[in-house]
């Protein structure tokens, strides 16, 4: 059994304001590089991103920001619990698919690996399947806002919802979005509105008004 505990983490994750303070002193204990399942998010301390999109630097700095911009909104969430646990795992797939392809930093399917990889690290802390299974689909989900926007053919509205919540997907992405270095106000207010672009998209297509 791992030593750290699901219910010390899941404490800190609900509970405090700034969970990111909690992992970065978890980190200085060596388990995030010594102690599985939490290698699985040490690897993200070298995972590398693209620096147009991401210039807070490594998929790790992305993850710390992207929970404390979650810990700000769980009061909005159906279910704070599976939503700030998504928050830390969304991008648990990064790891194994970054690759640099034509000198561009690329993590093509990093949501569907990192499915698998919330089923793997979950698994290891509780053997509460319907959690696991929700925290997972929400990691699955989580891209769709990107992908139905700009009307990506990895778009899936249809399925999307018929697993996961598309608000609680529209409140991960957002704070997904706002986790990046060098977030302007009028950055802020452009992510705000993609959201509520994808809000619209997906009512229209599961009111069948559009064929996407």
């Amino acid at each position: 059994m791992p030593s750290l505990t699901f219910q010390e983490m899941d404490n800190h994750l609900i509970n405090d304001n700034k969970p990111s303070d909690y992992i970065i002193e978890l980190s200085k204990t060596g388990i995030f590089e010594s102690e599985y399942p939490f290698t699985l998010l040490g690897a993200l301390k070298n995972t590398p991103q693209s620096p147009k999109h991401h210039p807070e630097g490594s998929v790790w700095n992305h993850t710390l920001m992207v929970l404390d911009h979650a810990a700000e909104r769980k009061h909005i969430s159906k279910n704070p619990q599976i939503f700030m646990w998504a928050a830390l795992l969304h991008d648990l797939g990064k790891a194994p698919t970054t690759r640099m392809r034509k000198g561009r930093i690329t993590s093509y399917d990093h949501d569907s690996e990192g499915e698998k990889l919330t089923i793997q690290f979950l698994r290891e802390l509780t053997q509460d399947e319907v959690f696991i299974q929700q925290v997972a689909k929400m990691v699955r989900w989580h891209m769709q806002i990107l992908f139905v926007v700009k009307g990506l053919p990895f778009a899936n509205v249809k399925k999307m919802a018929a697993e996961v919540s598309v608000e609680e997907i529209a409140l991960l992405g957002f704070c997904d979005r706002l986790g990046r270095g060098e977030m302007t106000q009028e950055k802020k207010q452009e992510e705000e509105r993609t959201i509520e672009k994808f809000l619209m998209k997906c009512m229209e297509i599961l009111k069948g008004n559009s064929v996407r």
